[in-house]
């Protein structure tokens, strides 16, 4: 693995050009794992699952609901179900039956899941800062574009792997 330095596992010494950006992606969206996991153990949610913090960061932090945010993680609806239960029985989510249609039900944070928000929003915020103190603002907006272009590249594709119809 290549470690920000540009160096790998091996001790091998590699120019961050040399680098294929797929190794710098990989590489890089470890600091905002960590920092997450991090602020989650230090409040007391080591039983989060693994998607649980983008599903709960996304409702606490940017008004997201619970179904938007599994979508996008673009996983089945069975993986999708199980994350959601596996958020409530762990007192994260709540499930409420809809009072305009009794058919749905809604998902709303706990009082434990917009801590367990702010502990992702505590995280992702210590990246960015630091990011910030390493990188130009030029630099850092650079980046945010390669990254939202990689993004909508990423959406395309599979919007056209979608079956039509």
């Amino acid at each position: 693995m290549v470690e920000p330095t540009g160096v790998t596992e091996d001790g091998t010494d590699h120019d961050e050009h040399e680098v294929v950006l797929p190794a710098l992606l990989r590489a890089a969206r470890g600091a905002y794992r960590d920092a997450i996991r991090a602020e989650l153990a230090a409040g007391g949610f080591d039983d989060m699952p693994r998607s649980g913090p983008f599903v709960l960061g996304g409702m606490a932090n940017r008004g997201g609901t619970a179904g938007d945010l599994v979508r996008a993680l673009g996983v089945s609806r069975q993986a999708a179900s199980q994350l959601i239960d596996t958020l409530v029985i762990r007192g994260y989510l709540e499930r409420r039956v809809d009072p305009a249609d009794r058919r749905r039900n809604t998902l709303d944070l706990t009082e434990r899941g917009a801590a367990a928000g702010g502990a992702v929003r505590a995280g992702v915020e210590k990246v960015d800062a630091e990011l910030a103190l390493r990188l130009r603002v030029e630099e850092l907006a650079g980046l945010r574009a390669g990254l939202v272009a990689l993004a909508e590249i990423n959406a395309r594709s599979a919007a056209a792997q979608r079956p039509s119809g």
